[in-house]
This record gives structure tokens, C-alpha cells and sequence, in this order.
């Protein structure tokens, strides 16, 4: 049984949807330098430099779905769904536009705060993210991104004038979104360039260790300035299966769930663990640690495990297998035979969701929060404008019958905030036909169409999923 404080929600991030990318004294973030994936994106994910500094005709994130504008509208939309709680992002340069600027910019702090307003105007508890995928640009340009310790010191400014700013209106806090993304796609997860680096994992462990810093930092700033104020960590999450019970296989699976886990086990454990220590030595890496450090990351543990699923994952060692990895998510995986894929070649496996959460909460006893999980696939309207999403209402219901079941379990789950529920610009491809909502955005890939929302098939069916607290899938 769903206890009645469960919070069925929304999910979405700032420089996916917000626009308005110079707007009111905002500076540029790493992805407004992003293109579309007819320019580059893909390519532009793993080899930032090849691209940095040349025109290029498309940036999604530039006008995105133009929530900055329309957040009040949309806000509505997502009320007469019932959602108890928005998940969203305070875009890191709308407050600081260089990062590290002596003042905050008040035209951004006043957004949110509006926007925050809203939200318990509707009833709605803001869950916010304070950096997704949003490390200011000027700080790349200036420090490497989080490569240099100072960058820790902006975020932790940045932090705890935000945490000011809005208590008693935010209560839930994430301090880095997927931060185990730093080590897969690290221009997005932490500002970081590497090109001419030689120790490349060196520069990728050491950042991330300045991000597990920070985390804490603002995790012990945030409890000091309101007692009410819960953080959590986020990992994207989806467990590696051994491709066969072959012991090589699953000492692989065991090695694969240590590279996702080791970030997670520091902020919710508040120490780097032991297969760490073999890591860093067979990786070439010498953690540069300040006095302190250790200090602060035992104190400033997270009060809860956040974490977005979209797929499980698969890993082995034999001759079958070599050369056959694929793009699972910006994390490479092999083909589970097992599984279904969509478009986009996304493994789709409600039971793995039971898995992941069983695993994460035997090993941090900590609860649970599902902060992204969602179908992103092309959607077609018919002759009147309607969309029939009834794939996307059968991913949710499998994915939501398996959260129930881990609850079931045992877990201790807080809430389930599906990704995208406005359409919006995906962090991948910067694609809008790829699309993840319950409620249809008229914009295509090439920028074009009326920005005009209207519900589709599947937000009539969640809307009954909430008011029946999950009962009532059909």
C-alpha cells in the first residue's frame, strides 16, 4: 500500500525547457554551446573541442519549450493532472552568469522564486536540482570547469545563495544531477574538456572528487541554514547484468556496478570505497585530497538516494561479445536478447527497475526517490491534434507495477517523477522528436511550430493513476 504522502510528480530540467538562454542577465551554460544532432551533438558529447568556438546554425537549448515564459501555463497543465511534486532545475548562470560573479543577478533569482510560488500555489513541492548538466561556461573557459578546485567554491556560493533565497519555499534539494555522468560524457556533467590531456581518468576522478566535495559542502550548508531541508545525491541508474553465469561474466557485472556506485557510495556513505583504492591504481590515478576533505564528506552524508531509470544494462567477457557494446544511454551496454529497444535504441525493462531499486536500497538503507523514468519515442498526431501514447502508458504502468513491487520488498521509495512530462529538448540529440511527455509540445527539430501544449492520451490516464494513489493502472 502507497502511503498517501507519496509524491507522484513531474520531472523536467532547466536547460531543457526554460529557453530564454540570454534572457534577464542569464550567461551561457555548457549546453547552450551544444548544437542539434543534424550539427554535431552526438559527436559533440565525447569531443567537445572539435567543436567549441564555431558557428553553428542550431542550439535547441536556446529557445527550448519556452517554459521561462510559459511556466504559469504550464504549471496549470500539470495541476489538473494532480501532481503532488515538480522536479525542475535552477539554471547555475541565471544566478551567477559567469559562475563566480560578486553579485547574484536578481532578475534570475526573482524567476524562481516566482516560479517556486507557483508551484505551492498549486500544491506542488518543488524537488530541485542545483546543477543539471548546467556548469556556467564562463567558468570552462576560465578554470576547466570542475578540473580546478575553484570551481567548488563558485558552486558552493552559488549554493548557499539559492538556499537563502528560498527557504521555506524549496524543501528538497539534488545537488548534482547523474553525477556518475562526469566519467561518461564530462562535458556535460562537469564542464571538462580533454583534449591533450594524457591522463585522461586522472583529470575525470580528480573533477569528480571536486564535485563529492562540493556536494558535501552544500549538502552541510543546506541543513545549517533550514533544519527542514532534505538533499539528496542522483545516479542514473540501471543495473549491469552478467550476459551469462559464466564467473568472468559476473565478477564483470560486479565491476561495471562498482564504476556507478563508487560516487553514490561516497555521498551516501561518506568515504570512497574499498574497490576504489584498485581503481585509481590500475587506472593510473593519484586523488589529489586538501586537509579536510575526508572530514567533510564523512559529516555531509545525503538524506535520501535519488536516481533516474531508464534501462538495465549488460556486460561480459567472452569471444560472443567482443566489439558488440552499443550506446545504452551515454553508458555503453550489449544487447539483452531478452529485451525490447525503441527507436532510439533504449533497452525497455520494467523488472530492472525492481532490481535496481532492491540493489541500491540493500546497499545504502536510505530512501529511495525516482526521479526520472520515461518512454522517449516519436509521437503523431492525428488529423484533430490528439495523440494516442498508448505505448507510453504501457512503459509506465509496467514501470510502475515494478516500483510497487520493490516497495513491496521492503524499499523505501519517496516518490515517482517521471522524465519529460512536457515535451521538451532531449539532452542527447537536442532532438524535440523524440519526445517523452504526457503533454504534447507543437515544436520540431528544426525549431519550427506554435509552442501551442495540449494533453495527450496518456495525461488523462496518469491523472487517474495519482488520484487513486497507483491503484488504478487500467
Amino acid at each position: 500500500m502507497i502511503s498517501k504522502d507519496f509524491m507522484w510528480g513531474a520531472a523536467m530540467a532547466a536547460n531543457q525547457c526554460e529557453g530564454a538562454y540570454l534572457k534577464d542577465g542569464k550567461g551561457l551554460s555548457v549546453v547552450d554551446v551544444l548544437p542539434d544532432a543534424a550539427h554535431g551533438r552526438w559527436d559533440m558529447l565525447y569531443h567537445p573541442e572539435k567543436y567549441l568556438g564555431r558557428k553553428l546554425d542550431f542550439y535547441p537549448s536556446h529557445e527550448a519549450i519556452d517554459f521561462y515564459h510559459r511556466f504559469r501555463e504550464d504549471l496549470e497543465l500539470l495541476a489538473g493532472m494532480g501532481i503532488r511534486a515538480f522536479r525542475t532545475s535552477i539554471s547555475w548562470p541565471r544566478i551567477f552568469p559567469n559562475g563566480d560573479d560578486s553579485e547574484p543577478n536578481e532578475k534570475g533569482l526573482a524567476f524562481y522564486g516566482e516560479l517556486f510560488d507557483e508551484c505551492r500555489r498549486h500544491g506542488m513541492e518543488p524537488v530541485v536540482t542545483l546543477c543539471h548538466f548546467d556548469t556556467p561556461y564562463a567558468l570552462v573557459e576560465k578554470y576547466g570547469g570542475f578540473k580546478d578546485r575553484r570551481a567548488v567554491d563558485a558552486y558552493v556560493r552559488y549554493c548557499q545563495t539559492v538556499f537563502e533565497r528560498y527557504k521555506g519555499k524549496v524543501r528538497y534539494w539534488i545537488t548534482f544531477n547523474e553525477i556518475n555522468m562526469i566519467t561518461h560524457i564530462p562535458f556535460l556533467g562537469g564542464g571538462i574538456l580533454l583534449e591533450g590531456e594524457e591522463n585522461k581518468p586522472q583529470i575525470l576522478y580528480q573533477a569528480a572528487h571536486h564535485q563529492l566535495v562540493a556536494s558535501a559542502i552544500a549538502t552541510k550548508t543546506a541543513h545549517e541554514t533550514d533544519p527542514e531541508n532534505r538533499v539528496g545525491c542522483m545516479l542514473a541508474a540501471g543495473s549491469f547484468y552478467p550476459y551469462s553465469c559464466r564467473p568472468e561474466d559476473v565478477m564483470a557485472s560486479i565491476e561495471k556496478n562498482h564504476e556507478n556506485y563508487l560516487f553514490i557510495d561516497v555521498q551516501s556513505r561518506g568515504a570512497y570505497p574499498g574497490y576504489a583504492k584498485r581503481i585509481f591504481s590500475e587506472n593510473g590515478i593519484k586523488l589529489h585530497m586538501e586537509d579536510g576533505d575526508e572530514a567533510l564528506l564523512k559529516e555531509n552524508t545525503v538524506d535520501y538516494i535519488a536516481f533516474s531509470y531508464y534501462s538495465s544494462r549488460l556486460t561480459g567477457t567472452g569471444e560472443e561479445v567482443k566489439g558488440k557494446t552499443v550506446d545504452g544511454n551515454a553508458v555503453t551496454t550489449l544487447r539483452n536478447p531478452h529485451l525490447d529497444i525503441t527507436a532510439w535504441g533504449r533497452q525497455i525493462d520494467p523488472i530492472g527497475l525492481r532490481v535496481t531499486m532492491n540493489e541500491l536500497y540493500d546497499r545504502y538503507q536510505k530512501p529511495l526517490f525516482i526521479v526520472e523514468n520515461g518512454l522517449g519515442c516519436e509521437d503523431i498526431p492525428e488529423p484533430d491534434g490528439t495523440v494516442s501514447d498508448d505505448y507510453r502508458i504501457d512503459y509506465t504502468k509496467k514501470h510502475i507495477l515494478q516500483m510497487q513491487e520493490a516497495m513491496k520488498d521492503g524499499v523505501e521509495c519517496m516518490g515517482y517523477l517521471p522524465w519529460g512530462t512536457i515535451d521538451l529538448v532531449s539532452a542527447g540529440g537536442g532532438e524535440m522528436k523524440k519526445r517523452y511527455g504526457f503533454i504534447y509540445v507543437d515544436r520540431d527539430n528544426e525549431g519550427n511550430g506554435s509552442l501551442a501544449r495540449r494533453p495527450k492520451k496518456s495525461y488523462e490516464w496518469y491523472k487517474r493513476v495519482i488520484a487513486s494513489n497507483g491503484e488504478d493502472l487500467d
